[in-house]
């Protein structure tokens, strides 16, 4: 018997109670946008999951292969009849027994999925507000690279911002340079200079994030570097940006008292578009 909001019940009847993923944030994830039945970057998605399960020493079943994967999403979608614009999650967590120490390295995953609103991807025009997120720091790690559920900075510093009317928070390192915001990559444009801080400095190895780079450097007056940016920086651009698979490019208005423009963004929100067609 355990105790469940304050009621006795039987063990059996919470499923929580063994999951490790629930108990130690063991578990990865991936979220994906689907497009008339297309799973968006579907190979960088797998091979981003394979190496984050492999990080964290999870043992990968044969059969789960990135065909099996867009089968399960697919399948899904489809059963719900949402796989004209939808968003999917799926958490591989490792499975149950053992405390910190597991009992297998086996693993389960479960999938779900919402419908979206909107097939292309859009440039907001509303304003958008952001500021520094400084109680706690992304430490330089291969961890801080890849996607667990524990998101607890993220969490925080979301809270943070709802509390302080901002739109976003941009998160710090150790080395207090910027990371990323809590959702999303960032990009700084200085002149004709993009900048994005390197995963060596703590950010997610963004699947959105590859995409734009390999955009932003068609772009023949534009320079594309992945080098650190530290908070006095933010206020010399000339362009902010947020990215990921989700929305797209999230173009930042405002920062503190410095105000952006969003010009980069709506270009390279049409080229983005343009290369899924």
């Amino acid at each position: 018997m355990i105790n469940f909001n304050g009621n006795i019940v039987a063990q059996n009847d919470n499923l929580l109670i063994q999951n490790r993923a629930f108990l130690y944030g063991d578990g990865v994830f991936e979220t994906f946008k689907i497009v008339d039945n297309k799973v968006l970057f579907i190979e960088d998605h797998y091979f981003r999951l394979m190496s984050s399960m492999r990080i964290v020493r999870m043992e990968i079943p044969m059969n789960f292969t990135m065909e099996y994967l867009e089968e399960q999403i697919l399948s899904l979608l489809n059963y719900n009849s949402i796989s004209d614009s939808a968003r999917a999650r799926i958490t591989v967590y490792r499975n149950n027994g053992g405390y910190y120490l597991p009992q297998n390295n086996t693993v389960s995953f479960l999938i779900h999925a919402t419908a979206l609103d909107n097939k292309e991807y859009q440039v907001s025009e509303n304003q958008y507000e952001v500021d520094l997120y400084k109680d706690f720091y992304v430490t330089k790690q291969l961890l801080s690279s890849i996607k667990t559920t524990n998101k607890i900075i993220n969490i925080t510093g979301s809270i943070f911002a709802n509390e302080n009317g901002l739109d976003n928070c941009i998160l710090l390192n150790d080395s207090k340079n910027v990371v990323e915001a809590l959702q999303e990559n960032l990009f700084m444009l200085l002149g004709n200079k993009l900048i994005t801080p390197p995963v060596s400095e703590g950010c997610l190895n963004g699947v959105m994030r590859k995409q734009v780079l390999a955009l932003a450097k068609k772009i023949t007056d534009i320079e594309v570097v992945e080098e650190p940016i530290s908070p006095f920086d933010l206020q010399k651009a000339d362009e902010l940006f947020l990215t990921n698979v989700i929305k797209g490019i999230q173009p930042i208005t405002k920062y503190r008292k410095k105000e952006f423009t969003t010009k980069l963004s709506a270009i390279l929100t049409q080229k983005l578009n343009e290369s899924l067609v």
